[in-house]
């Protein structure tokens, strides 16, 4: 079996901002519960991940669960989130040929254009202008 590595850089060439939820998800603590939270979150974008639900997830309130987030991360639970959705939808766009509402809908997006304003609003080029701009092309 190939293992896939995961390469993060510190610094993206040609002006990219580094979002990365996976740097985020990295043990900082030493309490494990939230370790496995992140981790979890980075493997289901598209579950209910409200602070209501994260929170019930920690068997804690809300407001508590906010608090102690983002004092572990130093984000908040649903900056987080954001992260870890724009995060996998740039690796689809990327890593498939999915199209744009697949890909939304993968991601946990409610619909395709809160994944345009997340693009837009984050990295200000459109889904479709990014995977454009990235995506490697295939030499023959």
């Amino acid at each position: 079996a190939v293992a896939r590595q995961l390469v993060v850089f510190l610094k993206r060439p040609g002006g990219q901002s580094q979002f990365s939820a996976h740097l985020m998800a990295q043990p900082v603590t030493e309490n494990r519960a939230f370790e496995d939270l992140t981790q979890w979150v980075l493997t289901h974008p598209a579950a209910d991940l409200s602070v209501e639900s994260l929170a019930e997830r920690m068997n804690m309130s809300p407001r508590n669960f906010a608090r102690r987030f983002r004092q572990r991360l130093g984000v908040g639970p649903g900056e987080y989130v954001q992260r870890v959705r724009l995060d996998e939808a740039r690796r689809c766009l990327l890593e498939s040929d999915w199209g744009l509402v697949q890909v939304a809908a993968h991601c946990g997006y409610q619909t395709l254009e809160t994944l345009r304003l997340s693009f837009q609003r984050q990295l200000k080029v459109s889904p479709g202008e990014f995977r454009q701009r990235f995506k490697s092309k295939e030499v023959p």
